[in-house]
Order: C-alpha cells, then sequence, then structure tokens
C-alpha cells in the first residue's frame, strides 16, 4: 500500500534519525510530537533493522514497515537531523522543505577526505597508546598501524564480503603485522599496540547506547543493540586470538610485555589529539568542534581526578558532569547536545576495558597489567548508564536539547 504524500515526510524523516544513530525511544518520541503537531494521529516502532509507521484516519488505516539497516555513528548528520527534527516540531519550516534539507543532509555525509581520514585512524591508535602508557617504538608502530587500517576500512566499502568480516579480519590483520614487528623491534608492547590499532572498532560506545535503550524501556531494540555490540566485540577478539595462534606455531610471542619509557606529559598532549581525531572520523562539523573537544577533555579529566573514589563513583560524577556541560554548550551554541555528550561519553572508553577484560580472561594475561578488569568494565557501563539516567537524559522532551 502506497502511503499518502502527507505522511511521506514523517517517513524520510524517521529512517534519517534512524540511519544517523539517534536512539529508538528518541526516535519514537520524535516522530509522535511531529505527527501530533502536524494534526496526524500514528504510532511508531524503531527496532535495529527495520521501522513500522502506522496512520490512523476515521476510516482508514495506513502502515508502512521498511527494513533499513543498522544506523552508523555520524555526528555532522545527527546534529542537522536533530536540528531540523526541533524545527518541524516547532512548526518552523514546512514539508517541501523537510525533503530538500533531508537531500542536503544525505548529500554531506558522502563528502570524504581520505587524507584526514588516513591521519585520524592513524594519531585515535597513537594518541591511545599513549594514554595507556608506551615507548617510542610502540608509539611509532601504532601510527603506522592505525593508518593501513583506515585502507583496509577504505577496501571494506568496495567488497561486501571484506566488509562482512571486516572486524575480524581487520583485528586479523592487525596481530600478524605487529607479532611480526617484534621481530625486528623487540621492546614492542604487543598486546598493547594490537589493542591501539583497532581501538576505533570497539563498540564502548555501542553498548552503552545499547544499555540507554534498555534503561529507558525500549527492551527490544536496546536488547537487539547490546547482543549485536557484544558479537562485534567477539569477532574482534576471535581476530586476535586467530593471529596469535597462527604466530605462536612460527615465534615467540610475549602478549604481556608493556614498557612504558616516554614522558608523563605525553598523556596530557595524547588526550586532545584523540579526541579531534573524533572529528573526521565521525564527521564532525566545524561550528561544534570546539566545544566536542573541550568535553572530550572535561570528561577525561574529570574522571581521573575522581579516580581515587573508585571506578563506577568517578565515571558517575564524570557522566554528570558530561550532561551539564553538554546542556551548557547547547546553550551557548544551540547545537543539540547529544553531539556533545557522544564526544565526551567516548573519551571514557568502556570498550578497551571489555577488549583487555576479554584478554584477561582467555589469554590468563592483562595488555597493560591491570587486575579485575571485568568488574571495571561493569562500573564503567554502571557509572554512564547510572550518571545519564540521574542527569534525566532519558526522559521524553520536546524541546531542542535532545
Amino acid at each position: 500500500m502506497k502511503i499518502p504524500e502527507k505522511y511521506q515526510f514523517i517517513v524520510e524523516l524517521g529512517k534519517a534519525l534512524h540511519t544517523y544513530g539517534i536512539p529508538s525511544y528518541k526516535i519514537q518520541s520524535h516522530l509522535t510530537e511531529i505527527a501530533k503537531k502536524q494534526g496526524i494521529t500514528g504510532s511508531f516502532m524503531d527496532l535495529p533493522t527495520w521501522i513500522n509507521y502506522a496512520f490512523y484516519e476515521d476510516e482508514k488505516s495506513y502502515n508502512y514497515i521498511e527494513c533499513i539497516p543498522p544506523g552508523a555513528l555520524n555526528l555532522g548528520a545527527l546534529s542537522r537531523i536533530s536540528e531540523l527534527t526541533n524545527k518541524v516540531i516547532d512548526s518552523k519550516i514546512d514539508n517541501n522543505t523537510i525533503t530538500h534539507e533531508l537531500n542536503f543532509i544525505h548529500a554531506k555525509t558522502k563528502v570524504i577526505n581520505h587524507y584526514y581520514l588516513t591521519l585520524a585512524y592513524a594519531f585515535s591508535a597513537g594518541s591511545f597508546s599513549l594514554l595507556i602508557g608506551t615507548n617510542l617504538i610502540s608509539f611509532g608502530v601504532s601510527l603506522w598501524l592505525g593508518a593501513f587500517i583506515y585502507l583496509l576500512v577504505y577496501l571494506a566499502t568496495k567488497s561486501k564480503y571484506l566488509e562482512n568480516i571486516f572486524e575480524s579480519f581487520s583485528a586479523l590483520i592487525a596481530t600478524i603485522i605487529s607479532c611480526l614487528l617484534t621481530l625486528v623491534f623487540p621492546d614492542l608492547n604487543l598486546g598493547l599496540t594490537i589493542l591501539a590499532s583497532i581501538i576505533i572498532f570497539i563498540p564502548g560506545l555501542a553498548i552503552t547506547t545499547a544499555l540507554e535503550e534498555i534503561t529507558s524501556k525500549s527492551l527490544v531494540s536496546g536488547a537487539a543493540k547490546l547482543f549485536d555490540a557484544i558479537i562485534v566485540l567477539f569477532k574482534q577478539f576471535f581476530g586476535v586470538l586467530l593471529g596469535l595462534g597462527l604466530m605462536t606455531s612460527f615465534i615467540d610471542v610475549d602478549l604481556i610485555q608493556h614498557v612504558s619509557e616516554l614522558p608523563k606529559w605525553t598523556i596530557f598532549l595524547a588526550i586532545p589529539v584523540l579526541s579531534i581525531t573524533l572529528f573526521p572520523i565521525f564527521q564532525v562539523r566545524k561550528k561544534d568542534m570546539f566545544f566536542g573537544l573541550l568535553t572530550g577533555v572535561l570528561a577525561f579529566f574529570i574522571t581521573v581526578l575522581l579516580s581515587g573514589y573508585g571506578v563506577m563513583v568517578s565515571t558517575f560524577i564524570g557522566t554528570l558532569s558530561i550532561v551539564g556541560i553538554s546542556s551548557l554548550f547547547n546553550r551557548i551554541y544551540k547545537t543539540p547536545k547529544i553531539v556533545y555528550l557522544t564526544q565526551g561519553i567516548i573519551m571514557l572508553v568502556p570498550g578497551s576495558k571489555s577488549f583487555m577484560g576479554l584478554s584477561n580472561s582467555f589469554l590468563n594475561s592483562s595488555i597493560a597489567g591491570s587486575v579485575n578488569l571485568f568488574e571495571q568494565v561493569a562500573f564503567i557501563l554502571m557509572g554512564i548508564i547510572g550518571g545519564l539516567l540521574f542527569a534525566g537524559t532519558f526522559r521524553e522532551k520536546n524541546s531542542n536539547k535532545d
């Protein structure tokens, strides 16, 4: 059944919200409010792989179901689509203009600068290795591996098969190359270098978003996204295990070696660099970059300064602070606070802790010498979700602060 034209803009807007990473419960809330403003009676269900729209009239009803791949995080598009949604809610834009704006947003996401992305992947790996503590050789190898991983990302866009196996394949290749380089560089921090090279793909934010949806009672969508994020994490770890299994047949592999000899001040340099590398990767708009950088840096330092109170308390207070900071920047710059909030949460790095926890469990060793890592992962995630919950982030609001 063809959907009447008067409902078409809601269908297109819902698809865009889904595609660019808005949580399901917010999509449903936004669409319901938009329909109400337009005098339309409807109900909406967003799930990770499909959206169901139902519109009701006096004697007729229209139902539209579309299968859509899970959305990918794009902070630039997310910012634009959130602003467009708020304009629709506030009746500041007509239906014809909505279509034009959506086409503009879609076109912007296709503009890719491979040079900037190569640098971003390289320095995200390098700066993360500095954050954990490393030596000059490991830092250099992490930079090179990060750039090489982007080549695999590019090739995955050209091959459906490579796209399907990407998580395991990239981890496998990074592991094999790192192991071979230990023959040339005996002081290479092997485990740390592997982790740093794939850190950008570890689904810490995806796990957090899934738990956010579950906490907001969007159970089906949240559970599906949580399971998907866990499977992605295990696919990456499978790639590492396979690579180590292959390489230990030929050479001696010391996964637990960890030599940290760089000055402590390099950590303070790595924090803003890691935050900056997120800009091209997530296509952050230029107008959102400064406050996004500031949010990420403050998120890290607030959590570190409060670390004496324990990982859960420090993460909880850090998350509360991030929400407050994002709300303040939203009022100053009129950008949806979710753009800043996302960059702040990413800097809490629960995904890397999850990966280290798997290493500690399956390999009976820790990449960076930490203990009780599964406990730390659980506390970090509880702290983030608790902070978002107590800050009122899960409330359904009709303001542009979402």
